[in-house]
C-alpha cells in the first residue's frame, strides 16, 4: 500500500506538483491512501486532482481512500457530493 500525506494548499497552485506524486503514488502500491488531515484549503483543482488519482486506481485495478480529511476538506467533499470516495 502507498500512502501519500499532503499538508497545506491542494488548490491550482500546486496542481502540477501535486499531480505527479499521486500519479507515482497510484502507481508504485496495490492501493492508495491518502491523509488530507493538514491540508488547509482545496478548491476544484484539489477535488480534480482526488477524482484524478481515484480513476487512475481503479483504472489500474488498485485501492484507492483517504485516511483522514481536514474540516476544509471534508466541507468541499460534501459540497461536491464526494464523501464516500474511494476506488
Amino acid at each position: 500500500m502507498s500512502a501519500l500525506a499532503v499538508e497545506g494548499e491542494l488548490s491550482i497552485y500546486r496542481a502540477a506538483e501535486l499531480k505527479a506524486a499521486l500519479l507515482d503514488a497510484v502507481a508504485s502500491g496495490d492501493a492508495l491512501e491518502l491523509d488530507l488531515s493538514k491540508v488547509t484549503e482545496m478548491d476544484s483543482a484539489g477535488v480534480q486532482l482526488v477524482l484524478l488519482a481515484a480513476r487512475e486506481a481503479k483504472a489500474a485495478g488498485r485501492r484507492f481512500g483517504i485516511a483522514a480529511r481536514s474540516p476544509q476538506v471534508d466541507e468541499v467533499l460534501q459540497l461536491c457530493g464526494l464523501e464516500g470516495i474511494s476506488a
